[in-house]
Formats: structure tokens, C-alpha cells, sequence
């Protein structure tokens, strides 16, 4: 085909869009469905009007073939083990009873049964629940839903595309279930699931499908010629089916690199690149592979993890580019617009000449639909966009909002002795233990103590002047009371104020720092029902007056017990924000670093011994390709050592990580010079502290006993167990005993008895070493 007959083809489409719906109507319906309010037919409908608005809002906006399949009540990943029928043993039971109910139960877990591990979704906030798979694993077909939700968009008369995940990133992102072999390898299943996703195919087919997309964004990793093996073999087997639709195979967040030839040479007829992350690499190999003739192309340019307006002029270029190197080319976002919010124009509070620089998935839905027309139709059908679209963009690139002379001039006097503690771990150590005088395996929490519906109410009064400012803080007072006098009721030794006033752990910061912009709406799912509101970085960073100060020394007046500061560290402070693409992440890292560094030293000047900077996102932001790891690495540990290394010997620092792989992390870990490190370690069964007494890790750590991420209350002796697994790996001089993570997501009752729990498992545990008195 011709380049011009190939940008005649031009057609939008997406991969995924925002579940939630404009007012969050999904979380409310499933959250009203757990506590028995809402019932399972009132749930569906919900869900099926939010499916039917969400395409109805694409079709409109002119993409031409919605996506199906992608919405979810929970997880997509989760959805894959359902449609495969990898049911783990101890949910069949539940699942073969009520499917809805064993679906949340893999999700959540019950008191009686531990949920499917979660972790973070490659490196982004998005969580995903673990495959479990073994040797014995069975699969079986059930496409009852990504069926249905296909019919249900045709009866609509709608173009429509079944999204689904891809049967070797499937494999490659489970692991083995427990009591499984640690070493088996759950891509050995290959075989016996391609048949599997072979039926599926075919009833899609039958339903009306023409196209199904399979994601494989697991191919952008470094893959071993096993794997890409394994890529060549289940795309070769299902290419030769005969009663299936067209197939497309999708990857996103970066290059694609080795796999690219292994996909581009499949018999499948259609391949989808990320042309963001990774243009000119992709480009590149494309160009290398002598590109995809006879094959539909679907290009990337819009970025679907950021909210910046896309540069149309650029990507039309890039699509010029790519014209002549397939048989047709399509435009779409970079992956899935799940990890943006739903629109800027819900944004009330953003200043007009700001809001033209923001893009949210409606917005985003345009620029594709931008895009594909000016390739079809060329750029002078698309005169206007493109006048309004750099108008935007100069804006921003000349708003004194962007830059700051004063933090830039900071940021270049930074030396390495800056992100340097003053003495080595082993001397601090003897000094905060003579300070603190703490027990073996101290107990304590991750931060946040429950957000309670008065607590929510409060705040929602002030906005709404219901109260003032006076009456406000005297409810967060009595609410840090409460949590202060329930902390020494338990015997917990290192205490918490519990974060009563923080809405979220990075917003609450963002909000008072300068070149933060906040959002009214700007909802993303993280997991589940869990939605956060990732703040705007959008010029350089300061901090204008202390932001905690006041209600930790407030904390700590109540309790002679010491109180942890607490604060979101610099990596996380970007990770969980949209960030600047105008200027390198580390110089980025650095402006927040030096502005948190101020907030850690008003902490110590005003009595605080215990500091504790949380990196959770340290890990998700690792680049996906070794080769780009040392880089992003060298800053990230040194703006975290450059917000902690100003204290004095004595002053205990401590971070705080979850939810992530970390085995391949632990020097940078190790490179943070924390003196304490909490870690998620509940549903991986203590495998964190395993990997740092492999890695020789010199320090104190607390990896997680109660996993907060269920509603279920760990009883003592199980948590004794895994302080007891832990102590295998961590002498009992340097491990600590906490939950996983924050309990902002839980309830009182269950807080209080798992906290009391951990307490009495600390204390028994305790009793039984040598040490004890």
C-alpha cells in the first residue's frame, strides 16, 4: 500500500479508559455491594451503564473502534485468571458458590483465607493481583465476560476490540503458588494454556469479534532467548488457528527491542508499538525489520501516563514516518488511558491558561482523534487544532510559573557531602539505641492510623465553610488524641500521630509546596476501589513554611513514647504526581529533595528522634530495561540521602516500601543509608527478608507481619509465625515488627485487633529469645 493510501486508513482508537466514572459511581456501588447496602443485579447495572457511557463518550468524540473487555470491578490481571480458570485452590470453594463473592474474596482475601498477592502493574501506581499457577495447575476456558461486554458494545452499533492480556505476559508476570517449588516457572505452561486462550479467540469470533487485541507489555523488559521463545511459539500457534478474528499484539511503556522481530515476523495481523516512551528505538527496530507489510500498525504518539497536551506537530511527523512502513496505520494513546484521570474540564480551581496545558483522557481521546484525521485527511483539515495546540504549548514553555531562579541556583550548589550522613551506620546505631532506649523487635506502625467518615466530614465542611479553620483543627486534634492513647493502651513502642489531617500522603505535601498544582477530580484508580488524585508538578519546587511540624510535636506532647515524623520522600513525591517533561527527572528529584530536607531539619530542632522519609515508589519507577537502571538508581538514592542526611547521628531515619518486587533493589536499598526500613512482607511470606540477608543488608528492617491490604484480622500466632520467619533471616537486635503498610483504607475494629495481635506476637516472640529478659 501506498503512503497516501495508507493515511487514508487512518482510524483512532484506544486500549483502555477510566473504570471509575465521573463521580467514582463504580467505587461507590462496590463498596456499598462489601458492606450489603447494594446488591449483586444493582452492582451490574451500574457497571454496565459505566461501560455504556464510556463508549458512547469514545464513539462520540469520533474513535472508531471502542475497546471491551478492559473495564473491571477490581483487576484486569485478576479477570485474565478467571477467564483462564486459574482459580487458586483455597478460593474454589468460594468462587464455585458465588462467583462475584470468590472473585472479591481472591481480591481481598476473607478472614478464613489469605487473598491472591498484589504488586505493582511494571512501573506504574497501578496494582495488579499475582497469578498463583504450579506444576498442577489446570486451565479451563470461562469468557462469559469478555463476551458479554463485546455484545453488550455491538448492540450499542459500535465498532469494538476485546482487550486482553496476553497469554506470555499472563505467565510471566505469575508466580508459584504457595507450596509450590520456589524455582518452578510458570511460562513451562505455555502449552497448556495457548489452548485455552485458542477457545477463548474463537468464541470472540462467534460473538462478532473482528479484532482482539493481546497485550504483551512484558515483552519490553530484557527477555531471555527462552522467553522470546516462548513469545515466537504461542503467537506462531495462534496465528495458525483458523476460526479465530484478526489478532493484534500490543506493548507499551517502552521499547520493544529483541521482541519486536519475534512479533513483527508472527503470523498475526496486526501490531500496536508505544511511540512515547520509546519513539526513536521503536522507530528504529521497525525500520530494521523492514517493517510490518500486509499488517496493520497501530501508533502510540499520545501519552497515556502523563497529562501534558501532546505536541500534535511532533506526532504527526512521527506518523509520517511510520506511513509506508505497514499496511495501514492507526492512531491510539501510548497504553491503556486507565492511569490518567477522566477530564480536565471537571477542574474548576485551575487557572484557565494552565488547564490549556492538561490533557486527561477525554482530552487525550481528542488529540488521537486529532491526530488520525490530519494523517487521513492532511494537516489543512486540522488547521485550527494545530494553531490552538502550539498556542498552548508556548504558553507553557514561556510561564515564569516553570521556572524559579532562586531553587535553581539551590539545586547547582549541591555538593556530594550534602547527601552524606555525618557518621557510619555502626556509630549512629550505638547513639539512637542509647537515645531511644527501645526493646528488641520494637513495635510500631507504618503511619497513617484509619480515615474515618468524621474525619472525611470534617474536611468536607471546612471546604464548604460549614466550619472554620479553629474548629477543624480541634477535631484533628481529638482525632490524634485518640490514636496517641489507643498506641500506648496496646504497648506499641514507636508511635505514630496517625495523619489525621493528610488527605493523601503525596497531595498533602504537593499542596503546600510550591510548583505543585492539585485537582478537584483527578481520579486514578491505584487498586481496587482505592482511588488517589496524583498531583500536577508543573514548575520548580520549594517549600514556603513547615508542613508537619506543628501536629507531630503536638503528637509527641501527649506521649512520653517517642513519635515518628513522618514524610513522602522525593522519588515517590514524583512517581505518584504527574511530572514535568520538560526538564530530567533527577533535577527534578533534587528541587523536592532539598525542600523536604528543610522539613526533616524543623523536625529535629523541635524534638523529633524518630524521622521516617517513605520511598514505596523506589521500586516502581525502575526503568524496565537493565541498561536503564544505574542511571535512575544514582539519583533516586541520592535526593533520598539529600533529604535525610542533614540530621544528627542520634535521629533515627527511617523509610518505609511496599508492594513491589524488591530482590533486585536491595543495594539501592542498602544505598539509601536509612537506619530502618519497613517493607511489605505478609503476602510474600517474608521473602523480602530473606533477599536482604542475602544481600549481606547491615541495617535495621521491619518487614511487614499484617497485611493491610485485606480486611481480615491476623491472628497472633500467625503473626508470630512470620516474626519468626523473619527473625531466620534478621537478628532480632536489627528487625522491628509492623504492618505492611499505612491502616488509612481500614477500620477501627479490625485495626485495633490486629494491632493487638501484632503487639501480643511481639511480646511473645520476645519471651523466647535468648536475650529476653
Amino acid at each position: 500500500m501506498t503512503s497516501k493510501s495508507a493515511a487514508a486508513a487512518a482510524r483512532a482508537t484506544v486500549y483502555g479508559y477510566p473504570r471509575q466514572g465521573g463521580g467514582r459511581e463504580l467505587k461507590k456501588a462496590i463498596e456499598g455491594y462489601w458492606k450489603g447496602r447494594v446488591d449483586a443485579d444493582a452492582l451490574r447495572a451500574t457497571a454496565a451503564e459505566l461501560r455504556r457511557t464510556n463508549w458512547r463518550q469514545l464513539a462520540e468524540a469520533g474513535i472508531h473502534e471502542v475497546p471491551t473487555g478492559d473495564f473491571s470491578y477490581y483487576d484486569h490481571v485478576l479477570d485474565t485468571s478467571v477467564m483462564v480458570g486459574a482459580i487458586p485452590g483455597r478460593h474454589r470453594a468460594a468462587v464455585e458458590a458465588d462467583a462475584l463473592d470468590g472473585y472479591f474474596a481472591m481480591a481481598r482475601g476473607t478472614q478464613d483465607m489469605a487473598p491472591l498477592e498484589m504488586t505493582k502493574w511494571f512501573d506504574t501506581n497501578y496494582h495488579y493481583l499475582v497469578p498463583e499457577l504450579g506444576p498442577d495447575t489446570v486451565f479451563t476456558a470461562d469468557s462469559a465476560k469478555q463476551v458479554a461486554e463485546l455484545r453488550e458494545a455491538l448492540d450499542l452499533g459500535l465498532a469494538a476490540r476485546p482487550v486482553l492480556v496476553g497469554p506470555v505476559t499472563y505467565l510471566l508476570l505469575a508466580k508459584p503458588a504457595p507450596g509450590v517449588v520456589a524455582d518452578f516457572d510458570p511460562l513451562t505452561l505455555l502449552d497448556r494454556l495457548l489452548p485455552v486462550y485458542a477457545e477463548v479467540l474463537s468464541e470472540l469470533r462467534a460473538a462478532g469479534a473482528e479484532w482482539v487485541q493481546l497485550d504483551e507489555p512484558a515483552l519490553v523488559q530484557d527477555r531471555t532467548p527462552a522467553e522470546l521463545n516462548a513469545a515466537t511459539r504461542a503467537y506462531r500457534d495462534l496465528g495458525a488457528l483458523t476460526d479465530r478474528p484478526k489478532v493484534l499484539v500490543a506493548s507499551y511503556f517502552d521499547r520493544l527491542g529483541d521482541a519486536l522481530p519475534v512479533l513483527a515476523k508472527a503470523p498475526v495481523e496486526g501490531l500496536a508499538l508505544d511511540f512515547t516512551e520509546a519513539a526513536a528505538a521503536n522507530l528504529d527496530a521497525l525500520a530494521a525489520v523492514g517493517g510490518l507489510p500486509g499488517k496493520r500498525l497501530i501508533a502510540g504518539v499520545v501519552n497515556g501516563r502523563n497529562i501534558w497536551v501532546n505536541d500534535l506537530t511532533k506526532s504527526l511527523a512521527t506518523l509520517g514516518t511510520l506511513l509506508g512502513l505497514a499496511d495501514r496505520v492507526d492512531v491510539a494513546a501510548s497504553c491503556s488511558l486507565l492511569h490518567v484521570p477522566l477530564d480536565a474540564t471537571a477542574e474548576r480551581d485551575i487557572e484557565p491558561q494552565i488547564l490549556r496545558w492538561l490533557a486527561f483522557a477525554r482530552q487525550k481521546t481528542a488529540e488521537i482523534v486529532t491526530l488520525a484525521k490530519g494523517l487521513a485527511q492532511g494537516t489543512g483539515s486540522i488547521t485550527g487544532e494545530l494553531a490552538a495546540n502550539r498556542a498552548a504549548l508556548a504558553s507553557r514553555a514561556n510561564s515564569p510559573i516553570t521556572r524559579d531562579p532562586a531553587v535553581r541556583t539551590r539545586v547547582g550548589a549541591v555538593t556530594d557531602a550534602d547527601a552524606r550522613r555525618s557518621q557510619p551506620y555502626g556509630e549512629r546505631a550505638a547513639a539512637q539505641r542509647a537515645h531511644l532506649g527501645l526493646p528488641l523487635l520494637p513495635t510500631t506502625t507504618i503511619g497513617s492510623f484509619p480515615q474515618t467518615a468524621e474525619l472525611r466530614v470534617a474536611r468536607a465542611d471546612l471546604r464548604a465553610g460549614r466550619i472554620d479553620t479553629a474548629g477543624y483543627e480541634e477535631r484533628i486534634k481529638a482525632e490524634i488524641q485518640e490514636v496517641i492513647s489507643f498506641q500506648e493502651k496496646t504497648g506499641l513502642d514507636v508511635l505514630v500521630h496517625g495523619e489525621a489531617e493528610r488527605n493523601d500522603m503525596v497531595q498533602y505535601f504537593a499542596e503546600q509546596l510550591t510548583g505543585y498544582l492539585a485537582t478537584q477530580h483527578g481520579w486514578v484508580q491505584s487498586y481496587g476501589t482505592r482511588y488517589v488524585r496524583p498531583p500536577i508538578l508543573a514548575g520548580d519546587i520549594s517549600r514556603p513554611e513547615p508542613m508537619t511540624v506543628r501536629w507531630t510535636t503536638y503528637a509527641q506532647s501527649l506521649t512520653r513514647r517517642p513519635v515518628k515524623g513522618m514524610l513522602t520522600g522525593p522519588v515517590t513525591m514524583l512517581a505518584w504526581s504527574f511530572v514535568r517533561d520538560d526538564q530530567l527527572l533527577g533535577d527534578t528529584a533534587r528541587q523536592v529533595a532539598l525542600a523536604l530536607r528543610d522539613e526533616v531539619n524543623d523536625l529535629e530542632t523541635a524534638g523529633t528522634s524518630v524521622i521516617q522519609v517513605d520511598e514505596p515508589a523506589l521500586r516502581e519507577t525502575l526503568p524496565l530495561r537493565a541498561a536503564d537502571r544505574p542511571g535512575y538508581l544514582a539519583w533516586a538514592t541520592e535526593a533520598f540521602r539529600l533529604t535525610t542526611a542533614g540530621v544528627r547521628p542520634d535521629t533515627q531515619i527511617h523509610t518505609h516500601m511496599c508492594y513491589a518486587e524488591f530482590g533486585d533493589i536491595v543495594q539501592a536499598i542498602d544505598d539509601l543509608d536509612a537506619d530502618v526500613i519497613s517493607l511489605e512482607a505478609a503476602r510474600s511470606h517474608m521473602q523480602v527478608a530473606r533477599e536482604l540477608a542475602t544481600h549481606g543488608y547491615p541495617r535495621e528492617a521491619g518487614p511487614g507481619v499484617y497485611d493491610i491490604h485485606s480486611p481480615r484480622v491476623p491472628s497472633a500466632d500467625e503473626a508470630a509465625a512470620l516474626l519468626r520467619k523473619g527473625l531466620e533471616a534478621i537478628p532480632a537486635e536489627r528487625l522491628w515488627v509492623n504492618p505492611d503498610c499505612g491502616l488509612k483504607t481500614r477500620g477501627w475494629p479490625e485495626t485495633r485487633a490486629s494491632l493487638d495481635n501484632l503487639v501480643a506476637a511481639a511480646h511473645a516472640v520476645r519471651a523466647e529469645l535468648p536475650t529476653a529478659d
